[in-house]
């Protein structure tokens, strides 16, 4: 049997509280560290430390210490300093645990629940144990301790863990009733499935935002081969055709019919696949079913403006107005669909109807920069230059690194020299 030493509190807490101010600058300065290490992350996790106050080391000393009476010298309690990284997102995690062992010495890896059944409750956290950097000694000394414990998670599993906290691990407690303990994994079984909804519905949203990313450019290019290409050319732009081509969806596949008891979100992103490989038949028969399930006006509006671009890209420019006209009438905030109108008012060389379009847009918004700079093509086109560079000069106010823009203000300039 070991002879157990009754450790002296008063000595230990002089000991401990010894390393109390370098302990919090360096815990400041790895707080520092990381929040610039984890800066590429868009989503900016949120990084927490904080010192273990000498009440609750000294409780842990003494349950390290009943556990193995013979180590009382070499007691070895790793989360002195202790910080939290807490991300919105799962897929945040693994980003965040590549950055750690990217930059810093890991001594140990330990992914605590991740070993519990559906039945069970816990939190889950990834614990990281890391070497306090050596600069960070030499800059503030030694602090008696060799690691920071680290710990990632979800703010969910984050919310898990500090309730959990005050109602089991200080309470000492562990529920005994069975309807109690289903109560708890049921609700921590809840909150792992926010989670992954969350996530679910992040990689939906990326794969959203990236598709209309591509139509977008892919609108715009068009703008510039039917009014840039031909203005800084010199050549007279001529007033383009309506096509009126029926393409055939992809394998002749019925649409209509295909769309059937998808949802709107999935309506949405498989037309802005489609829009985006320039199937614009397919995708303007998917915009229309959707328009067919009669969402809300905000929606529909948005939906209009997608179908009119996909009309536009088919030079189908009656098509394009019309749409783009019902967006704007079912929200009238929405400036996007009356500059779009203005657009297509512009490459059928309809300048005056354009000017309104692009005034009414600038109305709604007035910090648009292409609008003034289309705006002013249009005066350029009715030979009045001085509004022309107005516009242009109001455009420039609000990007003045635009190449095309400065370009038609040279070009303005020039004229109006001559």
């Amino acid at each position: 049997m070991y002879n157990r030493t009754i450790p002296d509190r008063n000595t230990l807490r002089k000991a401990y509280e010894a390393y109390t101010l370098v302990r919090s600058v360096i815990t400041r300065d790895m707080e520092t560290t990381l929040e610039e290490k984890l800066k590429f992350l868009a989503s900016r996790p949120i990084v927490k430390g904080r010192v273990k106050e000498f009440e609750s080391y000294y409780k842990k000393y003494i349950q390290l210490l009943q556990k193995n009476p013979s180590c009382s010298k070499s007691l070895y309690i790793t989360d002195v300093i202790g910080i939290r990284i807490v991300c919105p997102f799962f897929e945040d995690l693994a980003l965040v645990e590549k950055c750690l062992k990217s930059n810093f010495e890991v001594i140990e890896v330990e992914r605590k629940g991740s070993n519990y059944s559906f039945k069970e409750f816990g939190y889950e956290s990834i614990h990281f144990l890391i070497k306090i950097p050596e600069v960070l000694i030499k800059k503030r000394g030694d602090c008696g301790l060799e690691v920071v414990e680290i710990q990632i998670r979800t703010i969910l599993q984050d919310a898990w863990a500090e309730v959990e906290h005050e109602l089991v691990y200080k309470a000492a407690f562990t529920p005994f009733d069975e309807p109690m303990k289903r109560k708890l994994a049921a609700l921590n079984a809840s909150l792992s499935l926010a989670d992954t909804i969350f996530q679910e519905f992040r990689t939906y949203q990326r794969r959203l935002n990236g598709e209309l990313e591509k139509r977008r450019d892919s609108f715009f290019k068009k703008i510039e081969a039917s009014i840039d290409i031909p203005l800084f050319t010199n050549e007279k732009p001529n007033k383009p055709p309506q096509n009126h081509r029926k393409e055939t969806p992809r394998n002749g596949a019925p649409l209509a019919a295909a769309s059937q008891g998808n949802s709107i979100d999935e309506l949405l992103l498989t037309a802005l696949y489609a829009h985006n490989e320039h199937r614009f038949a397919e995708a303007i028969a998917l915009y229309t079913s959707i328009l067919n399930m009669e969402p809300k006006n905000t929606i529909a509006s948005l939906i209009y403006k997608h179908r009119g671009m996909a009309s536009f890209a088919r030079s189908q420019y009656d098509d394009a107005i019309g749409d783009f006209t019902r967006s704007l009438e079912l929200d009238h905030e929405s400036y996007r669909a009356v500059y779009f109108r203005g657009i297509v008012k512009t490459v059928l060389q309809q300048y005056l109807d354009a000017i309104e379009d692009f005034t009414l847009s600038l109305k709604i918004n007035p910090y648009q920069a292409f609008c003034y700079y289309r705006r002013g093509q249009a005066y350029y086109h009715l030979d009045d230059l001085p509004q022309a560079l107005a516009d242009c000069e109001a455009a420039l106010a609000l990007e003045p690194d635009s190449e095309s823009i400065e370009r038609f203000r040279k070009l303005l300039l020039n004229k109006l020299t001559m």
